[in-house]
């Protein structure tokens, strides 16, 4: 192939590829003062969050009584800055989806952007006075893994190692910046737990304290979800949507509850699969390899049948 062909059909492919008629939700167009959330800058953030809600397990591991206020601050001054830029970030992204989802083409290239800095602030410090809060639910998450495992050596090794903190963590952070109105961000904050952990937790799903997902490893929760307390899953549960209504152009209806609800004293054992907007009722023990689709009542037992033997 000679160079002149060589060229030629390069700049046909390249082209093709900036045709922005034909990525259309494929393009992100940048403007000035709007910036896309940023993986490594999110990352940070849950390095910091794990340091501060668990110090010495995670971050500097050379504190002690006397250091571990002044390191705590530390990480809280870098934590409000961070956040604060991720958060305007993913507010500024939000307002232009809904600029360019309600406007026509020309109309959405000539809006500014404005990104609402004060409102990231306001809402990066109410979550940084949320943490206290936050590390307590965690305590009783691990108290639970704790003394679920017989496995477990210690409450230091679950947090060190077990991937449940590191997912509930996760969603736990997320889910707050989710209350307060924060778009995209704690999305991505959740699938960075389940590209580490294999658990998937959307972050609209509501857990209450002492939740434990033993091995964890496949477990998905639906973004409408309600899950009480004292609630136990095993690896490979789903708590998923039975079907999605469709609407008049046959696209699928958002924002109507379609996961199940969990209440108080749940056991779920693994790969059980429970769908629909369906109650999983106050001590429920749901045995493996189940489909569930129908609500049950409090205390039942669901399991495989026996086989039986035809000798």
């Amino acid at each position: 192939m000679s160079v002149k062909d060589l060229t030629q059909q390069l700049g046909t492919a390249i082209q093709a590829l900036s045709d922005c008629d034909t990525m259309r939700g494929m393009f992100h167009e940048h403007r000035d003062g709007a910036p896309l959330p940023s993986g490594p800058a999110l990352r940070e953030i849950i390095d910091l969050c794990r340091a501060i809600l668990f110090p010495g397990f995670y971050g500097n591991s050379n504190l002690n009584s006397q250091t571990l206020e002044y390191h705590i601050g530390v990480n809280v001054e870098r934590l409000y800055c961070l956040l604060s830029e991720q958060v305007t970030a993913g507010l500024c992204f939000s307002r232009e989806q809904h600029e360019n989802e309600g406007a026509d083409k020309a109309d959405a290239a000539g809006s500014e952007a404005v990104c609402p800095v004060d409102r990231a602030q306001e809402i990066a410090l109410a979550f940084i006075t949320k943490l206290p809060e936050l590390r307590s639910v965690l305590a009783t998450d691990v108290e639970a893994t704790y003394t679920g495992d017989p496995a477990a050596a210690s409450r230091g090794e679950i947090i060190s190692c077990y991937p449940v903190v590191k997912a509930i963590t996760n969603y736990r952070i997320a889910h707050e910046l989710y209350l307060q109105g924060v778009p995209l961000v704690p999305r991505i904050i959740t699938e960075m737990a389940h590209s580490e952990t294999g658990i998937d937790i959307h972050p609209e799903a509501q857990i209450g304290h002492h939740f434990s997902i033993d091995h964890g490893t496949g477990v998905v929760i639906g973004a409408t979800c309600i899950i009480g307390n004292h609630v136990k899953l095993y690896q490979g549960v789903t708590l998923g949507a039975k079907s999605f209504p469709l609407d008049e152009n046959g696209h699928p209806i958002k924002g109507i509850p379609r996961h199940p609800i969990l209440e108080d004293d749940v056991i779920v054992y693994s790969n059980a699969t429970i769908l629909g907007r369906i109650t999983i009722a106050r001590g429920t023990v749901i045995g493996g390899n189940l489909w569930v689709t129908e609500s049950t009542q409090p205390g039942e037992r669901l399991v495989q049948a026996k086989r039986t033997s035809f000798n």
